[in-house]
């Protein structure tokens, strides 16, 4: 009898630590996600890594715009595609450096947009941007990486994925982001 419930102690200790290990970023981008919604910027600096989804956002914004280059037939003949596609970098670098803050990750999240550097001034106001319906699909990427994949319904060509990746056993952080927009 000792040697059956001791068994079973120990079965439901694994199962409780896998399920406890699966389930961490679900609970993490659930916080991030009520954090952002709640304003809270100090909850925001614990579950984010700034420096890597500064990194992150850099190389998905120098592709968005290499690819947007391209694309425009105005630019590629003028000659000056591959004079933007060289100083875009550089650009794109300081603007994200100063743009992504606790705040502008609340506002992507809520409306389910990467900032974009090169706008100032909002196209629609901030109320009408945080009331949109933005689905949220959840999934692991792999054993470290985790995508909580938010899309506006009235965009559902556009994408943002927030990449959590693991830090430690149960620790996650935001780390990444995935800028997806199907090209029309």
């Amino acid at each position: 009898m000792t040697k059956k419930l001791l068994t079973s102690l120990v079965l439901a200790a694994v199962v409780l630590f896998a399920a406890a290990w699966g389930l961490a970023p679900i609970f993490a981008g659930q916080a991030l996600i009520r954090a952002a919604k709640a304003g809270d910027a100090a909850k925001l600096e614990q579950l984010v890594d700034f420096p890597a989804l500064r990194t992150s956002l850099k190389d998905e914004l120098s592709k968005e715009l290499v690819s947007r280059i391209g694309r425009d037939p105005r630019v590629a003949d003028s000659g000056l595609g591959g004079l933007g596609m060289m100083l875009a970098p550089m650009l794109l670098s300081g603007a994200v450096d100063t743009v992504v803050t606790p705040e502008v990750l609340a506002q992507m999240v809520t409306t389910a947009e990467a900032p974009d550097p090169s706008r100032r001034d909002a196209s629609e106001p901030a109320d009408a941007r945080s009331d949109r319906d933005i689905h949220q699909a959840w999934g692991y990427r792999d054993m470290n990486h985790f995508a909580v994949t938010l899309t506006d319904r009235d965009h559902p060509d556009q994408h943002l994925a927030l990449i959590l990746e693991r830090r430690g056993l149960f620790t996650w952080k935001l780390a990444a982001v995935d800028l997806q927009s199907e090209a029309v």
